[in-house]
């Protein structure tokens, strides 16, 4: 650790005197520069300084981005108001769904070459699991009935609690924490369009799972979650950790929850309604694409995955070069049309990153790797496009000609990338040990020609068939190794291990406000 006690300001450094538990580390600069301009760090959030950072074990922070609209009409269902009690029947529909009996829903994606579901009875000790999903909790703690909560919120995980900040605030500590008993948040996912109230899953250490009402939780002044629905109540389904959660999109409340034990779990209308058996290992990651079509994961294996979520199969899946994979992220665009936010659907390319430190660009047209990133010095931890920059070369017409996208890594660096399908260099065809090298005009890799068929796991490629790049921007963002990156249409915020998050304005922001 760097340990000079006083550094000058005017090259943009902070000076190391501060006490403030997050204070800016010396040696960090407060800007990075980019091709457009410099991104400059306007403030930071944290969690308060007393907080026992491993109650129940260390955990990693994730931050979600959560913005509340307006407060809805009385007559609209609280939280509160709809309370679950599984029956008898739910449990019979839970276990015939989940495997506890023949003709029962259990979809299997492991390994090997798998062109569409399989169905597999299921052994007798998941069925023991199957039972009560759990009632909603209760509270009496007092409510600020008047607070509208509309606004741009972080939601992010440090330990046993889970901490809420407002963006558009500068303050540094949250405006809500809210602390769990017996396990450690570590996943959570926000659906700004949900109708029944409840719009915040968090998903725990323990496998155990709540749906909340973000609004609900932000009147309330205890420390506790109010009007949850409670699912996996005590490892009732599966009882291993939560991993990755996300809702579907468009899909009324339907969710999925992955597992440290390659499970995933579909859950609608408070039950759980299949299981896909993705992987050998852990669950990493998933990630839907922006329509709800398709959905990716990551997992232990080094496979990515991508299905077709509505016919629950495989389309293709390919491997790293080495260990995980921890983190995907699908590409879509958001326009900005006189000051409004239009997105709209891409989903052409996904984005991966894990052990190999590498970032890699996967083409659902191709159905395989088409680019990859060399860069990080350590694990990649989070990949992500910014769908809000557009290329300075763009003609105008909404097509964005060049994509950007950023990875942050346990090497503590935030890198920005810029990709242009049409100005990949494609290697040359590599000739075989002991034959002749072909350099004729237009020779291509086998890779780069192929197209898989669907259904797929296919090997990692040869490293030297796969055209490479290299990002425009390397900068060290915080001392502790890094594990969430976020873009929103005025700034970049960066997310390290231990709870502390910078929020960089984009070059002219700053200035402008």
């Amino acid at each position: 650790m760097i340990r000079d006690t006083m550094i000058k300001t005017a090259n943009g450094m902070i000076s190391a005197s501060s006490s403030s538990a997050n204070a800016q580390s010396p040696g960090l600069k407060t800007y990075f520069k980019t091709p457009e301009g410099r991104y400059k760090l306007h403030y930071e959030k944290t969690h308060p300084s007393g907080l026992l950072h491993y109650a129940h074990g260390k955990t990693v922070t994730q931050v979600t981005l959560a913005h509340l609209k307006d407060k809805p009409a009385p007559s609209t269902p609280t939280a509160s108001s709809s309370s679950f009690s599984a029956s008898s029947g739910v449990r019979s529909a839970a276990a015939r769904w989940l495997g506890a009996g023949n003709g029962s829903r259990a979809l299997g994606f492991v390994g090997g070459n798998v062109g569409s579901k399989s169905i597999s009875s299921s052994s007798s000790s998941s069925s023991s699991r199957i039972g009560s999903l759990g009632a909603s909790s209760s509270s009496n703690s007092m409510t600020n009935s008047n607070f509208d909560g509309k606004g741009t919120y972080l939601i992010f995980n440090v330990g046993d609690a889970i901490f809420i900040s407002d963006l558009n605030s500068q303050d540094k500590d949250p405006i809500k924490s809210i602390h769990f008993s017996n396990s450690n948040p570590v996943c959570h996912a926000f659906d700004q369009d949900a109708k029944d109230g409840h719009d915040l899953l968090i998903g725990l250490n323990s496998g155990d799972v709540y749906s909340v009402s973000l609004r609900q939780q932000l009147q309330d002044v205890g420390k506790r979650l109010v009007g949850a629905q409670h699912y996996n109540k005590e490892g009732s389904v599966n009882n291993s950790h939560c991993t990755s959660i996300a809702w579907v999109p468009g899909g009324d409340g339907v969710f999925v929850v992955a597992h440290t034990d390659g499970n995933m779990y579909v859950y609608e209308k408070s039950n759980p309604i299949a299981r896909w058996h993705v992987c050998q290992g852990s669950i990493n990651s998933i990630a839907f694409s922006f329509d709800g079509a398709y959905l990716a994961t990551v997992g232990r294996d080094g496979y990515l995955r991508v299905f077709d979520y509505s016919k629950e199969q495989l389309v293709f899946g390919g491997k790293s070069y080495y260990g995980a994979l921890l983190c995907c992220a699908w590409r879509f665009c958001i326009l900005v049309l006189d000051k409004l936010c239009k997105l709209v659907m891409d989903g052409k390319y996904i984005l991966t990153g894990g052990e190999d430190d590498l970032v890699q660009v996967w083409s659902m047209e191709d159905r395989k790797v088409v680019a990859q990133g060399e860069g990080h010095n350590s694990w990649v931890s989070e990949v992500v496009f910014d769908s809000y920059w557009s290329s300075p070369n763009s003609d105008g017409g909404g097509e964005t000609v060049m994509y950007r996208f950023g990875s942050v890594g346990q090497d503590t660096r935030l890198l920005l990338w810029d990709l242009e399908m049409d100005e990949i260099v494609v290697p040359l065809r590599r000739c075989p040990p002991g034959g002749s090298p072909t350099y004729s005009t237009g020779s291509q890799s086998s890779h780069w020609d192929s197209v898989f068929p669907l259904g797929t796991l296919q090997p990692a490629p040869n490293i030297r068939d796969v055209p490479k790049i290299s990002p425009v921007v390397a900068h060290r963002v915080h001392t502790e190794p890094l594990s969430g990156l976020t873009f929103t249409q005025e700034s970049v915020l960066t997310v390290c291990r231990e709870g502390h998050i910078k929020i960089w304005m984009r070059p002219g922001v700053a200035e402008s406000q």
